[in-house]
């Protein structure tokens, strides 16, 4: 089936987060990853996509290069574009070995992924950049040692969050987000009832005659409109 990601592109993660939340379908403690991820391309818009998953290592270098790399350029592949590719590293000291850079995201752009989300490293930096790849990641590094996928096609832990083949994501400078697909029809609504609720609280602080008596007032009628939404 094919989605309309284009809302996902339009508004940035806390407000798409926040619209989510209307739906009430999981506790507002879940559905993202922990923080901490440094942003490649922070100015860029959001990016959406399915996630490919792969763990890595380079801590085993006799198993380097025997792994059919073609096997899991097939998974990728496998999940419905456009695609997020999601590794997790596996080192006791995860960067020691660095899987991005400007080779694979040159592969990953033709295979389908438009970004990448790791608890690993990447490096040149520069070059990812020029290649428009983007990637939420926690080192950059030097080398990429002896790292090589040791699985694939399975749910993987990234920053204390389960990431499953084919979930769907959206990325920025702010984070990663988990995007329950069922809400994609109405989200933009949501966005616009999140608006609704929150703009008289914003326009009343800043119209220059706020007092804490006015602003406890519309805070609490922000308060009781929180609820679940339609």
């Amino acid at each position: 089936m094919n989605h309309d990601l284009s809302v996902l592109a339009r508004f940035n993660t806390p407000t798409i987060a926040n619209a989510i939340e209307l739906f009430d379908l999981r506790p507002r403690n879940q559905g993202f990853l922990r923080p901490g991820f440094l942003c490649l391309r922070p100015e860029v818009a959001p990016v959406a996509g399915f996630a490919s998953t792969c763990a890595v290592s380079s801590e085993t270098p006799e198993s380097y290069g025997k792994a059919e790399i073609s096997d899991y350029w097939e998974h990728v592949e496998s999940i419905p574009g456009p695609r997020i590719a999601v590794v997790q590293d596996l080192d006791p000291y995860p960067g020691t070995g660095c899987f991005w850079g400007e080779v694979n995201a040159s592969i990953h752009t033709a295979l389908g992924c438009v970004g990448t989300v790791t608890d690993g490293a990447c490096r040149d930096l520069d070059e990812m950049r020029k290649v428009g790849f983007q990637a939420l990641y926690r080192h950059a590094a030097v080398s990429h040692s002896y790292i090589h996928p040791v699985a694939f096609g399975q749910p993987l832990v990234i920053a204390g969050t389960v990431v499953r083949p084919g979930d769907l994501l959206q990325a920025d400078q702010h984070g990663v987000l988990i995007v329950p697909v069922e809400t994609l029809k109405d989200l933009e609504a949501a966005v616009e009832e999140v608006e609704r609720r929150e703009r008289p609280v914003i326009d009343y602080c800043l119209s220059g005659q706020a007092t804490r008596a006015g602003l406890m007032e519309k805070f609490a009628t922000h308060i009781r409109n929180a609820g679940k939404w339609r």
